[in-house]
């Protein structure tokens, strides 16, 4: 959890280390692929999730396009983005709209923190029962 005006990039690689996905062995810790928009479109990020072995479908944004362009050969190449794989990305999108709908979650009316989180976990667990 962080304050609303900090950016969600900081928080990618922490969240990362945080999954667990149960498997009926040794529960799965590092995905595949991140799917992201172009607020993650960050080298460092993209240098962390390689170096994580996390395959990336992020955008590029117009101003670091237009600076290795600049920079001619010596910019590099452009990172690969997989359009057809970035769609998908509109899953997570549809969810966060959905546990939008109770107030309480889009208005953060609760004080603390893990009060907050409690209302997420709950409303994640009745969508997903619902559906």
């Amino acid at each position: 959890m962080t304050a609303g005006q900090a950016g969600d990039n900081p928080q990618l690689v922490p969240v990362l280390d945080a999954i667990s996905v149960p498997t009926g062995h040794r529960p799965r810790s590092r995905p595949d692929t991140v799917i992201a928009d172009k607020a993650y479109s960050h080298p460092s990020t993209r240098k962390t999730l390689r170096g994580k072995g996390i395959g990336t479908v992020i955008p590029e944004r117009e101003d670091q396009i237009a600076r290795r362009k600049g920079r001619g050969a010596a910019g590099g190449r452009p990172p690969a983005f997989d359009a057809e794989t970035y769609k998908q990305r509109n899953v997570v999108e549809r969810g966060f709209n959905r546990l939008k709908q109770w107030r309480g979650i889009a208005s953060r009316y609760d004080k603390k923190a893990r009060n907050y989180r409690a209302s997420i976990v709950l409303g994640a667990i009745v969508l997903c029962w619902l559906t």
